[in-house]
């Protein structure tokens, strides 16, 4: 068990490594095929975040674990949502000025509320896979087609981020030792979380859910909470709604395109749902100020604990 413990953390730590690296890399190479800094911060800032859940997913689709990859993907969004915006907004206010993320929001909602209808029937099929990824690729073009529109202050704020001046050999060995890194990050959480569940006496779906969600997500709370306290509201917010977004629409629809995907039950009646409550919780807080305070950051962090006590009190029921 401690073995298992000490590659799970040390599979962390090469996801939050690579993590980064991917997204300095990407960014620099997305300007040298003519992208904007603005527009290349832009999706990084939304989808760069969740590419550790993506290889962590890829890792755990190769390997037949598919309950593992859709508990990581959903629990995910709630840890997002609950425990990272939470916890920024405790450390500082966060204020959104970006405008893009109010229809984000709208449009988080309709996701899982669509992944709720496709898995009435117990599984999302290719057919259904395949038009969650191409409502991600209109949506894409939607948000690119909307983002000349924001203020000026913010659009350099977001290119701020993605600038860079490293050369092109830099940029290239940056995304593939960042690959390399997600790679065996990715592997060495899948294969001693699966060890770990069955000490605990967990499900593949529930080890997906709570340690490999939430595991996964505590480099980006601590890079959060970085942004916060340095007014980068935006930031936080575009990544915590644009990688949610990107686990339902990418991740879910990658893997049931793949092959059709069991949706347990319980997903339709307690995850989604808590997921979609974690949304509309967002709405009365942002209602106005377009702010979310530090007691408002403590009411998504008290909502976050809440449904960890209650799956927990199920597993052990």
């Amino acid at each position: 068990m401690m073995e298992a413990w000490g590659y799970f953390l040390l599979g962390l730590l090469l996801l939050g490594l690579g993590g980064d690296s991917i997204v300095k890399g990407a960014a620099g190479l997305a300007q040298r095929i003519g992208l904007t800094p603005f527009v290349a911060g832009l999706l990084l800032m939304a989808f760069g975040t969740s590419l550790p859940e993506l290889a962590v997913n890829a890792r755990a689709v190769w390997t037949g674990a598919d309950e593992m990859a859709l508990g990581n993907a959903i629990g995910s969004n709630i840890v997002n949502l609950g425990l990272t915006l939470g916890a920024a907004a405790v450390a500082a206010p966060v204020l959104i000025r970006l405008r893009l993320l109010s229809p984000a929001l709208v449009l988080l909602a309709l996701a899982s509320l669509l992944l709720m209808l496709f898995g009435l029937d117990g599984t999302i099929s290719r057919g259904e896979g395949l038009s969650l990824l191409l409502l991600f690729v209109v949506l894409l073009g939607l948000a690119l087609w909307r983002a000349p529109r924001e203020q000026a202050d913010v659009r350099a704020s977001i290119a701020a981020f993605a600038s860079t001046h490293s050369a092109l050999w830099m940029n290239l060995l940056r995304v593939l030792v960042a690959s390399a890194l997600l790679y065996f990050g990715a592997k060495y959480v899948v294969s001693s979380t699966q060890v770990l569940g069955q000490g605990w006496g967990l499900t593949p779906l529930m080890v997906g859910l709570l340690p490999v969600a939430i595991g996964t997500a505590l480099p980006e709370v601590a890079a959060a909470i970085a942004a916060a306290r340095r007014g980068h509201g935006d930031m936080v917010a575009g990544h915590v709604i644009g990688s949610s977004v990107f686990n339902l629409l990418v991740i879910v629809g990658g893997m049931a395109a793949f092959r059709p995907l069991p949706l347990p039950e319980s997903f339709v009646k307690l995850e989604l749902p808590a997921a979609i409550a974690l949304v509309l919780l967002m709405y009365p807080l942002l209602r106005g100020d377009l702010r979310i305070s530090k007691g408002e950051g403590m009411v998504l962090l008290l909502a976050f604990a809440g449904w960890v006590i209650l799956e927990l009190a199920l597993l052990l029921a």
